[in-house]
């Protein structure tokens, strides 16, 4: 690092985009702080014009500074988006100051606004570096985790949401399968004769007759139903069945 007067307002040191200019003393708005100076270049001639550098501080149209010389300490002032000091051009004088335009306190970093076309050319590309931006892409980078975090809270909540009506459905179709076999079992054990009506039905009786297929049953005075029998017996046949029945009740001598 280049040697500087001890009173002089400002060191050379480390700052996140390298080395920086830093404030040793409380620093005034509006005080001129350093020179910014070097060769000076002139447009016309081909040998000054093709000299490309990033300390090159155009003065007008013709002449340029080249503040690329070690001895040129102000080039070490970074680029600031928001910054605390700028560049007081004095093209007539082909000279260049570096004033405060806001109070500076020690250990503060001192930068200035480098121009659109430099930002354009070299800051642009890399992505600018100084306090300002990297706070507001900071910000940025705040903000998009706080979207992603909403967005998964958002994605959970839906997925939760989700789970518990699928589970109601199946709650609600377990229940429709339990009384559905609940009412199946009623049905079942009506079938299999344990009550209907306080009658039996077994298959062996009703109303105390016989049902073995082949018996006829009378029902609310309708004919019975069952094995055809012929419309009239023959009348010795009927006769013949009184006697039988007297002949059997008769006590037999003893």
């Amino acid at each position: 690092m280049p040697s500087i007067p001890s009173n002089k307002p400002y060191r050379v040191g480390r700052s996140p985009t390298g080395l920086g200019l830093f404030a040793t003393k409380p620093i005034k708005k509006g005080t001129k702080i350093i020179r910014y100076f070097g060769p000076l270049l002139d447009s016309k001639k081909k040998k000054d014009d093709a000299i490309e550098n990033k300390y090159l501080f155009e003065l007008n149209d013709r002449w340029t500074i080249d503040g690329s010389v070690r001895k040129n300490i102000a080039r070490y002032i970074n680029h600031a988006c928001k910054p605390n000091a700028e560049s007081d051009v004095r093209p007539r004088k082909r000279k260049v100051f570096i004033r405060a335009i806001k109070s500076i306190e020690p250990g503060e970093e001192i930068n200035y606004d480098y121009g659109t076309d430099y930002f354009k050319a070299y800051l642009k590309p890399i992505g600018c570096k100084c306090a300002a931006c990297e706070k507001k892409r900071k910000k940025q980078r705040a903000e998009a985790r706080a979207e992603k975090a909403r967005l998964k809270a958002k994605a959970e909540r839906k997925a939760l949401k989700k789970a518990e009506k699928l589970a109601k459905a199946k709650e609600k179709a377990k229940a429709k399968l339990k009384e559905k076999a609940e009412r199946k079992a009623k049905v079942t054990l009506k079938l299999k004769g344990h009550s209907l009506n306080g009658k039996s039905l077994n298959g062996r009786s009703l109303n105390g007759k016989r049902l073995n297929g082949n018996s006829r049953v009378r029902v609310a005075g309708k004919k019975s139903v069952g094995s055809k029998q012929p419309a009239s017996a023959p009348a010795s046949v009927l006769e013949a069945q009184p006697a039988a029945i007297a002949f059997e009740a008769q006590p037999t001598a003893i």
